[in-house]
């Protein structure tokens, strides 16, 4: 894991994440493309604001969804995320 339980995730300056009605999902737009983003990750996402930690982020989902893997599954997206350069 590259970051840990202390940063605070945001979007990459040149990266949006809007909701498509037509298809029903979550977009992550990059400046040459489109990422659709499946089950609750645009939720996940869309909590990333540069102002919560992951903790904070992950004891807001786990509270939202009880009995999830939330613990695991959260932490290692955000950073497979910030791997690909779309989170900082």
């Amino acid at each position: 894991m590259t970051a840990g339980r202390r940063w605070r995730p945001a979007l990459a300056p040149a990266l949006v994440l809007r909701h498509d009605r037509v298809r029903g999902a979550d977009l992550l737009v990059l400046p040459e493309r489109v990422v659709v983003l499946e089950g609750q990750a645009g939720r996940i996402v869309g909590l990333c604001d540069g102002t919560r930690t992951v903790g904070r982020i992950v004891a807001e989902l786990t509270e939202r969804y009880p009995g999830a893997p939330v613990a695991t599954e959260v932490p290692a997206f955000l950073d497979r995320l910030h791997q690909e350069g779309w989170l900082r």
